[in-house]
């Protein structure tokens, strides 16, 4: 038998959730041949050596926005490894309503603002799935990309950024978006009700859209319209918007955030496992951190953004704009997860703001004691001063939250990591080790097996990602060779890209992409339509 390469040594958790099992595992251009242990093979181009590790097969991370981290060029190079360095061979990004596409070609300059703010450059956005497939291929990637349709995306594509409802041919021709993208193989249609322009849609509209999805077999991946107060509230929208359009439905990164929601995994859960029971298809993801990580500008309530970036600088430099938008923050609005209301400045840092490193790594809270300012201005000043783009990580959730979900046996493994330079979240270059050092081995809260099931075959059936996140024969040869006893998350607040420990070996399409836990160098990646 001749064999491109051959992990040998090693124990398989296959990805199904069975249990482990000695063998060897072969690849022949790009797929995998299973070989059982001490087999005899004529010739070997390489091998590598599993010898007291798990090999599984490469993690699949359901939920990222790294839509543009290989578009920036060198400054995206070490944020961009940083995912795969961990054992992550595809990455699903389009998520919380935010893609690089659809849009309609006289919506697109006001777009690239909002693009701008969003990743970090001057990206750019595309009309369309296959020109963003065009960009991504153009350029060197390590491991694959999936993307789904940001319903936001969509909306400010044919819409715009203001705060009104779409006209029925507007629909029509954001359902026809949809189509056309999923046809081209995007992977489902994502929601981020929280954030503007999606938060300024009813219902029926995403119904609607979900409907298309609908017909494609493919998810409504959902970002609820409140993780907070009103999460359980939120969740029965989305329940909803499942049954009435026949979607399959996956919510992101499940949490229930601030003070006033402390706990409530505690009825989310059964009540998502009884929806299971009765035979609904529902899923979702989580990270294992207590903290989480979005724009500044989700801070402020919806109206401040209504007609996007531009519109929100000009309020920002209003003295009257600024007090209602700390009135609303002090006393709330009607249907707005209200972050800092919720928790306080005193749990937001700045992550990105790219032309004040100093403020990075920073509260809004400590910056404005150090000011003597108020922190809704310090906040003000910031955005005004970076044109809209600053990233922040908010403190904002409880551990026991955070394991409720992650034992969860629906829930899969999503970073939700957003690779922008600066101080970005750790959960993007830890996430995947995290568990397996601290939940699996540490704490036993999962198994070997049953952790890497919901990173890889798990999450593979959800998305379509056929002959992939599973070992068996013929399956693509994507894979992580890992050391149980030394797998550990290596990223922190302060250092958010270091490395993880105990991954040994990476294979992406057949090819070594990390070796003895060092870049090689390859770039075999690709976009993948579903």
């Amino acid at each position: 038998m001749r064999l491109d390469l051959l992990v040998r040594g090693g124990t398989v958790a296959d990805g199904t959730g069975g249990p482990l099992r000695r063998a060897d595992v072969g690849v022949v251009d790009g797929r995998i041949v299973l070989l059982p242990g001490d087999s005899p093979v004529v010739e070997v181009e390489r091998t590598v050596d599993a010898t007291g590790a798990i090999v599984a097969p490469g993690f699949i991370d359901v939920h990222t926005h790294s839509d543009a981290v290989t578009l920036l060029g060198a400054a995206g190079h070490e944020l961009s490894r940083a995912s795969v360095r961990q054992g992550v061979t595809v990455e699903i990004c389009g998520n919380c309503g935010i893609s690089l596409f659809p849009a309609l070609p006289e919506r697109m300059a006001p777009m690239r603002r909002q693009s701008e703010a969003q990743f970090g450059e001057q990206i750019g956005i595309f009309q369309s799935f296959e020109d963003f497939v065009r960009a991504q291929r153009a350029v060197p990637r390590a491991n694959h990309l999936v993307s789904l349709v940001g319903h936001g995306t969509l909306r400010a594509g044919v819409i715009g950024y203001a705060d009104r409802p779409g006209s029925p041919d507007e629909l029509a021709l954001m359902c026809d978006l949809l189509d056309r993208a999923l046809t081209a193989g995007a992977a489902g249609l994502s929601t981020g009700l929280i954030y503007t322009p999606g938060t300024y849609a009813d219902t029926s509209e995403v119904v609607a859209l979900a409907t298309v999805a609908a017909r494609h077999a493919k998810p409504y991946v959902t970002h609820l319209r409140d993780e907070m107060s009103r999460v359980e509230e939120a969740l029965e929208e989305a329940i909803a918007i499942a049954r009435l359009s026949g979607a399959a439905l996956h919510v992101s990164h499940h949490k229930t955030a601030g003070k006033h929601a402390w706990g409530r995994t505690a009825r989310t859960m059964p009540r998502l496992a009884g929806l299971r029971a009765a035979g609904m298809d529902v899923t979702c993801d989580v990270y294992p951190y207590t903290a989480a990580s979005t724009s500044l500008s989700a801070m402020l309530p919806p109206w401040a953004n209504d007609g996007g970036i531009d519109a929100l600088i000009t309020r920002l430099r209003s003295p009257e704009q600024r007090e209602r938008m700390r009135q609303a923050i002090r006393e709330g609005v009607a249907g707005w997860e209200n972050t800092v209301g919720n928790g306080g400045w005193d749990r937001i840092s700045v992550a990105c703001a790219p032309r004040h490193r100093a403020a990075e790594g920073r509260t809004v809270a400590e910056i404005a004691v150090e000011r003597g300012s108020d922190p809704l201005d310090v906040a003000a000043e910031l955005l005004i001063a970076e044109r809209g783009e600053v990233t922040i990580i908010s403190h904002s959730m409880r551990e026991d939250d955070v394991q409720r979900v992650l034992t969860g046996s629906f829930s899969m493994i999503g970073s939700d990591g957003v690779p922008k330079p600066g101080h970005p979240h750790p959960r993007w270059a830890g996430t995947f080790a995290r568990v397996l050092g601290r939940y699996v081995r540490d704490l036993g809260l999962l198994t070997i097996e049953s952790a890497v099931h919901k990173m890889t075959g798990m999450a593979a059936e959800r998305f379509g990602l056929a002959g992939r996140g599973v070992i068996r024969d013929g399956a693509h040869a994507d894979l992580v060779v890992f050391d149980p006893g030394l797998v550990a998350d290596g990223a922190t607040y302060t250092d958010p890209l270091l490395p993880p420990g105990g991954v040994r070996t990476v294979v992406v399409a057949g090819e070594i992409v990390v070796a003895d836990g060092a870049d090689t160098g390859r770039h075999p990646g690709k976009v993948l339509s579903t």
